[in-house]
């Protein structure tokens, strides 16, 4: 197990492994190498950000979806969703809410919809919260829409890759959907000169190391401001429903994996994460992540935003319970920022 432990030590010096070093690493299962990984993950984080853990409100602004990704539950052809779509009243409303708890991040999260007039809603709430950073995460969308949208005031944009290997991603994405196209918007959004977050799913049905070392190495050559990766699960109205969710464990070994790849990202303890296990958003923070995005959205839609079976919407994934997810955090000795916090990459 010390030539392991000296992997980890490698990838926190190196930032990146040889496949072949990279997929040993993926295959170990040693309890000591991976106390050493997550110690390790944790120095890489504390000696960046310390133990600041920061606050973003996510508003999920629609649930309509122009595409059909078979892992999804918000998929157009899924005819059980109840669908919805916030006015720019509402939105901002959301808003003004997560600014009176002190958040001074706004995350707008939906499903790839035409209808919504995104570059116009960005731009009332730059001029409402100029102090604010908005963060958009509403897919691929044409590069002169995201120039528009930066133009706007759109400070971020989260576009996950969810695998770097085209052969997994078409099992996963319908035929009008490319890895090569997805990649052109990440470079893109990156050139513009947004703070660019991508990630993967873990455990996506026709996952192998081989894909888990690909989505590193793709991660390595992007050098994103921002990583978000949960665990895969299942939603009933997908073709994908009978498949085995990803597992946690496998997730906070990736997290440390990429803290130690990426030590001045920003690192999200993500919802999937939460809602597979009730300690997840903590074992995460252990992991190395340092975000996690309390929810604005109004209470009446949250449930409708069901991208995958049983997500959590309630309790500490809901905004209004941001006292009580800072105490909790606080006796873990964590401390919370709710500021603007920009990622560290250049």
């Amino acid at each position: 197990m010390a030539a392991l432990k000296r992997l980890v030590d490698r990838l926190a010096a190196e930032r990146c492994l040889p496949d072949a070093d990279m997929l040993a690493l993926l295959a170990c299962g040693d309890g000591d190498v991976l106390s050493h990984l997550f110690a390790r993950a944790r120095a890489a984080r504390e000696a960046v950000y310390g133990r600041d853990v920061y606050i973003r409100g996510l508003i999920e602004f629609t649930n309509f979806c122009k595409n059909d990704c078979l892992y999804c539950g918000i998929r157009r052809s899924n005819a059980r969703a109840c669908r919805y779509r916030l006015s720019e009243e509402e939105i901002l409303a959301c808003a003004e809410a997560g600014y009176r708890m002190g958040f001074r991040t706004v995350v707008l999260q939906g499903g790839e919809d035409p209808k919504v007039p995104l570059v116009d809603i960005v731009g009332a709430l730059r001029t409402r919260f100029p102090d604010c950073a908005i963060t958009v995460s509403a897919g691929e969308l044409p590069r002169k829409v995201y120039q528009q949208l930066f133009d706007a005031g759109a400070d971020r944009y989260l576009l996950r890759h969810e695998t770097a290997d085209p052969h997994h991603y078409g099992k996963l994405h319908p035929a009008s959907m490319s890895l090569e196209e997805r990649k052109a918007c990440l470079f893109a959004l990156r050139d513009i000169g947004f703070q660019v977050g991508s990630g993967f799913l873990v455990g996506a049905p026709g996952q192998t190391s081989e894909t888990m070392a690909a989505n590193l190495a793709f991660l390595h050559e992007l050098d994103p401001h921002m990583i978000g990766i949960g665990p895969f699960i299942p939603h009933s109205s997908t073709p994908l429903t009978s498949k085995p969710a990803g597992t946690m464990e496998e997730t906070l070994f990736l997290l440390a994996c990429l803290r130690l790849a990426h030590p001045r990202a920003l690192l999200p303890a993500t919802t999937a994460l939460a809602t597979i296990d009730p300690q997840g958003r903590m074992a995460g923070l252990e992991a190395g992540a340092n975000v996690i995005m309390p929810n604005l959205t109004p209470a009446s839609y949250r449930g409708d935003y069901a991208l995958y079976n049983n997500k959590l919407a309630t309790g500490l994934e809901a905004a209004e319970q941001h006292g009580k997810l800072e105490a909790a955090l606080a006796a873990q000795g964590y401390s919370v920022k709710s500021s603007r916090g920009d990622s560290l990459v250049v």
